[in-house]
């Protein structure tokens, strides 16, 4: 597994057979959007940076080891609070070792759910990947670039210069912010959405090994959102660069992996990071996902953003919890029972969704009645 998802794995010679028999990869003197730049060259730049084994993933030992670091700083300063244990609540203060790795989460069933998900995933990362970027963004990529020469006409040829690549970076940010959170919206919002959504908040712990904590029909529409949102910013910019901008696109998207990643092994990880309150309202902090994972009715479907809070604020889905409130992680009782083991996570979605297109009622035995709904709130459609 580890040969074939590194960077010298052969996998990447028949992605690149793949692209120049479908015709995806081909010459052309039309302005290039950086994805289809990227496609034709099949950079190694992108793929390390976008397969596991690599610096910019958030599971590489690299990043891991950056996160501990982090961690055990918090531990000095702090006086060893922060750190929370399988019921969501602060532990108290502990030896630096068990404040990194309590035994209580690392050992807990939900991680061992975690590694198994994980494996997954990482199996079927390739194909997402040449779903998204070998095919979809290209295609979402040149037509933006068409669509753009119809209504203003020929590029400006407008220098890249630095505050150019930030505002170029910054739009990538913000468009591929939205796309995740009215995708994330939807899954809490929706009855076949929420089913499927349900094995990543079954997680009773947080490890950063519950990132990609998801059941695999999932995969393709996390890959394809971000992939369609920088598809779209780098066709507008090519158009506004006149074209060369792939280097400045892999290092755009580079500088944000390291971000994410890192941001990412908090918002899953026991140890809480907040910054401040005022922040907190423009800016989404790992520890405010911290209450996006809990089951207490006061967090359901809150914090749905991945960078921003702009689109929590505006839809009233912001919650800012006190420094160290409690934050029990998982679903309601009912529904954990239904996403506990592996089979549970892998199976149970498919048995929700096939009950929801039937139209029947779901019903638990120690019930009399049916159950409103699958998800967190009564009112959700299909």
């Amino acid at each position: 597994m580890a040969d074939l998802l590194s960077p010298k794995s052969p996998f990447k010679e028949e992605v690149q057979q793949y692209l120049e028999e479908s015709g995806i990869k081909e010459t052309t003197d039309e302005i290039l959007g950086p994805f289809s730049d990227i496609t034709n060259q099949v950079a190694e730049a992108l793929w390390n940076a976008l397969l596991p084994g690599s610096p910019f993933s958030s599971l590489s030992w690299e990043l891991l080891t950056f996160t501990f670091i982090c961690a055990a700083g918090f531990w000095f300063f702090r006086k060893g609070r922060g750190s929370k244990d399988a019921s969501g609540k602060e532990r108290p203060a502990k030896s630096l070792l068990q404040y990194l790795f309590p035994k209580d989460i690392y050992t807990h069933q939900s991680a061992r759910v975690d590694i198994g998900l994980y494996l997954l995933d990482r199996g079927m990362f390739p194909i997402w990947f040449l779903l998204s970027m070998g095919a979809v963004a290209p295609f979402f990529e040149r037509n933006t670039i068409a669509g753009v020469e119809a209504m203003f006409g020929a590029s400006p040829a407008v220098e890249p210069t630095i505050m150019w690549r930030l505002f170029y970076g910054l739009v990538s940010i913000l468009i591929v912010d939205a796309i995740f959170y009215w995708t994330h919206y939807m899954m809490h919002k929706t009855q076949i959405g929420w089913a499927l959504h349900k094995v990543h908040h079954s997680a009773q712990v947080l490890t950063p090994w519950t990132r990609p904590r998801e059941h695999f029909i999932v995969g393709p529409l996390w890959a394809l959102g971000p992939a369609i949102g920088l598809a779209i910013s780098g066709g507008i910019f090519a158009w506004v660069f006149n074209g060369n901008i792939t280097q400045i696109t892999i290092v755009n998207v580079g500088i944000f992996s390291v971000l994410y990643a890192l941001n990412g092994n908090f918002r899953h990880y026991h140890v809480s990071f907040r910054y401040p309150r005022w922040l907190e309202l423009w800016l989404q902090s790992p520890g405010m996902h911290h209450t996006h994972h809990s089951y207490l009715e006061k967090h359901w479907d809150s914090n749905l953003g991945l960078v921003t809070s702009i689109w929590d604020r505006m839809m009233g889905t912001i919650y800012i919890a006190d420094k160290y409130e409690e934050t029990p992680w998982g679903l309601a009782e009912r529904d954990q029972a239904e996403y506990t083991t592996l089979k549970d996570n892998l199976v149970t979605p498919i048995r929700e969704i096939v009950r929801i297109l039937r139209g029947r009622p779901k019903v638990h035995p120690q019930l009399e009645s049916p159950e409103l709904a699958p998800g967190k709130t009564p009112d959700l459609t299909v």
